[in-house]
């Protein structure tokens, strides 16, 4: 008999997301508060979550359409959807961070499931795959939280950037937001600047939101420095950074002379190597900062297939060697999983849904992430998601039927929308589902 978790289905998360959205202070004035704070943002969840390719199209069907209307009061907890303009206005001015919230609720109640116990790797820790991506870019439109670049002919680009992370493991396809951390523009004049001023704060942020959360961080090379692996130390992060000869020689010099254990894997005409060693000084700067250091090669018929290394907090024994590196590899999971996916599967992440004179491009980009670790949870816990799914397809499908549903019919709950999909012909049956009390 399938159990579905009655706290991670998406009536409930929704729930968990507005009481969170209640708290976010207002500070539009009065006067202008033709609709409430919170039904704006939950309007942004719904934006996301039925893939609205425009938020003038949302605009349209929000306002025009008796179905669309009651549909975002029944499922996304909408009491009077707000107009462009009020949208806009609305949101521009409130801080993307205190959106942080409705991340930390769902991966709250996820661990309250124990539906992450799955994803603990090495140390019972979660695997946190951390990338810088951009999500709005122009010649022209700029607000003043812009990054600016003046190219050499004299033009210039505004734009947008944020660190994300996720949690991730690689036994599993399903990845959770769980923080993002904006780029500004005082960050710095480099992308290393940017980037690594970013991500201490970002370090802070994910602390201080899961303070109990074990976890491990998976990073690029430009990461692979003393001051940030002392930030992740300092907050009892572990870590698995890429390390590359160009940018730490040391390292890779003191690794030539070290004492070097090899750990081979023989399948077929496939070979892998893993070479590693421990305590090794991550650059003449900081000595006293001692990583292990592991290098993992695939060969097929001796030819080379995949080079990369890696540093590491992770004491590394022969026994652990290929857990680690599968960790280590699972980074790449942010870009496959969570970017690709916001591109190309309906939530339109290179679309400009608004940019605002302040923080509106910031606010959009928190609410689609909101969404995406909602039908993240529903896909990875709900039998009502496996079984439409099952019945469509493909994702891609499935929401076209969703939006199908939403845009036509009046639905009173999700459960109803799911069993639309699951038997759109008869009366439904699913005595075998039921949900936890």
């Amino acid at each position: 008999m399938q159990m579905i978790r009655k706290h991670l289905w998406i009536k409930a998360l929704l729930t968990h997301v507005r009481h969170k959205f209640d708290k976010i202070k207002d500070t539009t004035a009065q006067r202008k508060r033709d609709y409430s704070l919170t039904d704006c943002l939950m309007s942004g969840i719904a934006i996301f979550g039925m893939k609205y390719p425009s938020l003038l199209q949302f605009d349209k069907d929000s306002r025009h359409n008796e179905v669309v209307k009651s549909n975002l009061k029944s499922l996304y907890q909408v009491k009077d959807a707000p107009s462009d303009t009020q949208f806009r206005e609305r949101l521009d001015v409130i801080d993307q961070n205190q959106l942080q919230r409705g991340l930390n609720v769902i991966i709250t109640q996820l661990q309250r499931s124990k539906a992450l116990e799955s994803y603990q790797h090495i140390d019972n820790r979660y695997l946190i795959p951390m990338d810088g991506t951009g999500f709005f870019s122009s010649h022209e439109v700029h607000c003043e939280n812009c990054c600016v670049k003046t190219h050499k002919n004299g033009t210039v680009t505004y734009y947008h950037q944020a660190l994300s992370t996720v949690i991730a493991h690689p036994e599993h396809k399903m990845v959770f937001p769980i923080a993002l951390e904006f780029i500004q523009k005082q960050d710095g004049v480099s992308k290393n600047d940017c980037e690594l001023n970013a991500a201490k704060r970002l370090v802070v942020k994910l602390k201080t939101a899961h303070p109990h959360l074990k976890m491990r961080m998976l990073c690029d090379a430009l990461y692979a420095n003393g001051p940030l692996i002392k930030e992740f130390q300092a907050n009892d992060m572990g870590y698995i950074i890429t390390a590359t000869k160009k940018n730490n020689p040391y390292l890779h010099q003191q690794y030539d002379i070290a004492d070097v254990t090899t750990h081979k894997v023989q399948n077929g005409s496939k070979t892998y190597v893993y070479k590693f060693c421990n305590n090794l000084p991550l650059n003449e700067t900081h000595q006293n900062v001692k990583v292990n250091f592991v290098q993992y090669i695939e060969l097929e018929d001796k030819e080379v297939k995949f080079y990369s290394s890696w540093i590491t907090d992770i004491n590394l024994t022969e026994n652990n060697i290929t857990k680690v590196v599968k960790g280590a590899r699972c980074r790449w999971r942010i870009e496959n999983e969570t970017f690709n996916t916001l591109k190309n599967q309906g939530y339109n992440f290179e679309h400009n849904f608004g940019h605002g004179k302040q923080n509106l491009s910031a606010v959009m980009a928190y609410l689609m992430m909101i969404a995406f670790a909602i039908d993240q949870t529903q896909e990875f816990t709900s039998h009502y998601f496996e079984l439409a799914l099952q019945k469509e397809g493909s994702r891609s499908e499935l929401w076209r039927k969703v939006k199908g549903l939403f845009l036509h019919f009046m639905i009173n709950s999700w459960e109803h929308l799911y069993r639309a999909i699951i038997e759109p012909t008869q009366k439904v049956n699913l005595k075998n589902l039921l949900f936890e009390p």
